[in-house]
């Protein structure tokens, strides 16, 4: 896994895989002077870039291919209003080259058991690309663990993903157990009909995994979905440190959140920013009110980010020398913010000066 701060490559599209009417996979040819820095661990994603009627546009989308399987594939699932996700689903073919940031993330980073430990992820619709590399990289390096996947959707044909959860369930029959939850089509077992929320997951639990024996929980969806979830987690007694949870939603069809702060070309600088990325330091003005990384994008400074939403911290960056303060953070662990990283999308100095070091990990 690389430990240099995130940087775009130009990378050629290897194949794309229709998994739904609404979502297909895509695999990157990595060159081999690249591979180091795509290295990846489970739960990571990539940051895809490309020019759209004149318009930057960014977007993360989760690996979904194992840690040991050779390949480097995200799934996009076209979203309404999708700018990003409809270009992709409708044009981007094979042999087409497009701008990746190298991979980025620690959904479920440190969650390892080498002797053997009990896993669940609670996922709904999209969100599986963000377990199913988790399940794969657990599956195949830890022989002793167990994994209960409980994937909520509206039908089956809803279901991303489906033939390769399948073959996994067939290769590991004994350590993998994967029950589809769905809302608008009938099942025969009534406990899987409806949708994946803190009360299905309380009878579900209580049904097939003592909450006791979790050493691990993962939770990918809906925000709704994922603080009625993770509520009832923990009501069963789960630790904080043992829940794992990944927000990301698309938001503006798909485009970064727009710049908050109205700055006049000549209007005075209220604080000085001062930016280490790749052990170079570089100066911007940040007017009040106004984000780190807003004002380095004003200054003609590029730097990594992504949703500028406080969600994937692709922007995280650590303070060495004075302070900020945060509009939202569904991303950074308490250790993190204790040790002084912030996510410069939502980060408003609140000294005349301050610096942020991109180069910390």
């Amino acid at each position: 896994m690389a430990t240099t701060p995130p940087r775009f490559h130009r990378l050629t599209v290897r194949d794309v895989v229709r998994q739904t009417p609404h979502a297909v996979s895509i695999a990157f040819t990595v060159p081999p002077e690249l591979a180091d820095d795509y290295a990846f661990e489970p739960g990571q994603y990539l940051t895809l870039r490309t020019t759209i009627d004149g318009e930057d546009l960014r977007r993360s989308y989760s690996i979904c291919a194992g840690p040991d399987d050779g390949e480097l594939r995200v799934a996009v699932k076209q979203v309404d209003r999708g700018v990003f996700s409809s270009w992709v689903n409708a044009s981007l073919k094979p042999g087409d080259a497009i701008e990746v940031m190298t991979p980025t993330g620690r959904f479920g980073a440190g969650a390892v058991c080498a002797e053997g430990g009990t896993y669940v992820a609670f996922a709904a619709g999209s969100g599986i690309t963000r377990v199913l590399s988790i399940v794969r990289g657990v599956l195949a390096r830890e022989p002793r663990s167990r994994f209960f996947l409980f994937y909520g959707n509206r039908t089956t044909a809803d279901i991303l993903f489906n033939d390769e959860l399948t073959d996994l369930k067939d290769r590991f029959l004994n350590r993998l157990s994967v029950l589809h939850v769905l809302s608008r089509e009938a099942q025969d077992i009534p406990i899987l009909n409806g949708h994946l929320d803190g009360e299905k997951v309380r009878a579900l639990l209580g049904a097939m995994v003592p909450a006791a024996s979790i050493d691990h929980a993962f939770v990918c969806g809906p925000a709704g979905m994922i603080d009625d979830v993770t509520a009832a987690l923990a009501a069963l007694g789960i630790a904080e440190s043992k829940i794992h949870v990944e927000r990301f939603v698309s938001t503006e069809g798909g485009r970064p959140r727009k710049v908050v702060v109205s700055v006049p070309p000549d209007a005075p600088a209220a604080h000085t920013a001062v930016l280490i990325l790749d052990g170079k330091r570089r100066e911007v003005p940040v007017a009040d009110g106004e984000a780190i990384v807003d004002a380095a994008i004003r200054g003609g400074v590029d730097l990594p980010f992504a949703c500028k939403g406080g969600m994937c911290a692709t922007c995280r960056a650590k303070i060495v020398e004075g302070a900020a303060t945060m509009d939202v953070n569904y991303s950074l662990e308490p250790w993190e913010l204790n040790a002084g990283f912030v996510l410069t999308c939502q980060a408003h100095p609140t000294t005349p000066r301050i610096v942020v070091d991109y180069d910390q990990v």
